[in-house]
């Protein structure tokens, strides 16, 4: 069974260094696991790292991040469906908001569950994604303050999700105007400006963040130590905190080209073949995992010489060239994966998560240790 490995040594290596610039420039920030896709020996790594605030777009993650922490603040990171609105309340200390009629539902389920909750309203800063348009920005507010056990904690915004739109020093001044709008109006204070994700740390570097801008959700740079606004790679950190490895179930000798009437493949793709290649061969193998796990274009083999040639639906199969490590059936082979390929990993059930062999403290607030392989 093909498997995909935390290493736990590089993650803490990533979290270090993110907590010490967002400390220099006194900003809180909390983590987005979403990418973990709610397992629990992955959580229970992430949990030792910090179990202050973690983040989520997925109710059940939220949940199971309650159940190992009870008291980690939860976020919900994306507008509640209404008909969730019960176990928002229940599992998810603060959520992400942009209808007034869910916060009304909100509202209610807090008043029967005996609590506060906390709410982030996001506002559209031209993603065109989930937030509300300013013009109605200051009317939202009103109305939201004046239901009952709801707490107006911050305001917020998303960027480059969806259309690549970049966060910049100009759209943060303009938001940390809205609240100052809002408390001058309304003569309450709103404690956060969740203005930042992955996407807005390189801003940090060039100083390019507003006062008040004060707190940010972080996932994929955390994780591979990308800057997102650039797509590249930040100095210093770890890239490779995932790798996915698959054994080899078959490797023989065979053309590189197919015989017969070729239609499409698995994936309604004609694939299509040089010229230059009729009448060769090449060494193959196939390791188990497919498209069913795995975008095959998202990951690459860290040995040299191998070239991914396609996926069907449970089998990726590979050209191994000159095979200069004497790879056998049996063996195993280590991939590097992208943010997509590791969110869809995780999301499989058909592949073995693990962590790099260490003995790594858990256990909120007390000494216990568990060696997690």
């Amino acid at each position: 069974m093909s498997y995909i490995t935390l290493h736990a040594t590089k993650l803490r290596h990533n979290f270090k260094l993110l907590d010490q610039i967002f400390a220099e420039n006194k900003i809180e920030w909390a983590i987005v696991a979403k990418l973990l896709c709610g397992n629990e020996k992955f959580l229970k790594v992430l949990l030792n790292l910090s179990d202050k605030e973690i983040c989520d777009s997925r109710l059940s993650n939220l949940k199971t991040i309650k159940k190992l922490s009870p008291e980690t603040q939860t976020i919900y990171i994306k507008p509640p469906a209404k008909r969730l609105a019960t176990s928002i309340v229940k599992f998810a200390d603060v959520s992400f908001n942009t209808e007034l009629g869910t916060l009304e539902l909100l509202s209610n389920e807090a008043v029967l569950q005996n609590k506060i909750h906390r709410v982030v309203l996001m506002v559209e800063m031209g993603e065109l994604r989930e937030g509300i348009m300013v013009r109605n920005l200051m009317s939202f507010y009103d109305e939201v303050i004046a239901l009952p056990n709801i707490e107006v904690v911050g305001l917020g915004t998303n960027l480059k999700c969806l259309n690549g739109i970049l966060p910049d020093e100009r759209k943060l001044s303009k938001l940390k105007r809205f609240k100052e709008i809002i408390e001058e109006n309304s003569g309450e204070k709103i404690p956060y400006i969740s203005g930042g994700s992955s996407v807005t740390i390189p801003l940090i570097f060039k100083n390019e963040i507003p006062l008040g801008i004060n707190h940010f959700r972080v996932g994929e740079t955390l994780f591979f130590g990308t800057n997102v606004y650039t797509d590249s790679l930040i100095a210093g950190m770890y890239h490779d905190v995932f790798t996915l490895t698959a054994e080899i179930i078959e490797m023989q000798e065979k053309p590189t080209i197919p015989s017969g009437i070729a239609s499409t493949n698995l994936v309604g793709e004609v694939p299509v073949f040089s010229k230059e290649k009729k009448g060769k061969s090449s060494l193959r193998a196939i390791v188990d995992v497919g498209l069913l796990d795995i975008d095959h274009k998202d990951i690459a083999a860290l040995l040299p010489g191998i070239e991914i040639i396609g996926a069907s639906s449970d089998m990726l199969i590979l050209d191994l060239g000159e095979n200069v490590e004497n790879l056998e059936v049996g063996d195993t082979i280590d991939f590097s994966m992208n943010y997509m390929a590791v969110l869809r990993a995780m999301n499989s059930d058909y592949v073995d998560k693990k962590v790099e062999n260490e003995m790594v403290p858990f256990g909120i607030g007390n000494d216990e240790y568990l060696c997690l392989n």
